[in-house]
């Protein structure tokens, strides 16, 4: 087990209103620049309903089991201080995003990548990936499989409804990730902490995730932010860098 103490920031205001929430669009991985300045900001899971036209592709278990055919290397508890062996990069709509065949993601159905090992570094990879995929027009099918049920999911499901989807023409997005820590490992419960890339410097944010059904999904604040509030760092130190 692995904990440093971190709370997430609550920022007064619906977070659909704050400057930080819009700027990111619903993931963290690309931050909108505005006049060349990045705006600062200071349950169980309910059964996924079936798509229209067929069942919802992808992971459909109960309880904790690995899902059918989710295979990968949970022999490794130790939380990173090195970028991890074996990552590759993927596109997903305007950003990369980090991929290992051992720590996953290790499925890909219906365009929504998942099966994460249950390791800090499986949870690493799926706070990069399934935020990302949230900003892609598929959105409501990641949402219903790899976010965390409550009143949080059904506040940002009401709100990112409103936003349009980055592949949407959005081409001004500049930020890239650059690296990571993980500021807590429970086993049950993670949360990571994301540093980005921008043309002005580095900028920081915390995706806090669960492991739940075989695999891990984001667990938004009760308030329904997918992430804390985007800010500004002066130096990457402290993160374990992507390197490339």
């Amino acid at each position: 087990m692995f904990t440093r103490s971190r709370r997430r920031a609550e920022p007064s205001g619906p977070y659909w209103r704050q400057r930080g929430w819009q700027l990111s669009a619903g993931f963290v991985a690309v931050v909108f620049v505005l006049g060349g300045t990045i705006a600062l900001t200071s349950g169980e899971d309910r059964p996924r309903e079936p798509a229209p036209g067929g069942p919802l592709a992808g992971p459909d278990v109960t309880g904790d089991s690995r899902p059918q055919g989710c295979r990968t290397d949970d022999g490794d508890d130790a939380v990173p201080t090195t970028p991890p062996q074996g990552v590759e990069w993927r596109t997903i709509g305007a950003v990369r995003v980090p991929v290992s065949s051992a720590a996953g993601p290790t499925r890909t159905d219906g365009g929504i990548r998942w099966c994460f090992a249950h390791t800090p570094v499986g949870a690493v990879l799926a706070a990069h990936v399934i935020p990302s995929q949230l900003s892609e027009p598929g959105w409501r099918k990641v949402l219903d499989q790899q976010v965390v049920a409550g009143p949080g999911r059904d506040r940002f499901e009401f709100q990112r409804g409103l936003v349009r989807d980055s592949s949407a023409g959005r081409s001004d997005a500049v930020a890239t990730y650059a690296g990571f820590s993980v500021a807590s490992y429970e086993g049950s419960d993670a949360t990571v902490d994301l540093l980005m890339r921008t043309g002005s410097g580095y900028a920081t944010t915390s995706i806090d995730l669960r492991w739940s059904g075989g695999d891990w999904k984001l667990r938004p604040s009760d308030g329904g932010d997918p992430h804390t509030p985007v800010s500004v760092v002066q130096n990457p130190r402290g993160y374990v860098l992507w390197g490339r």
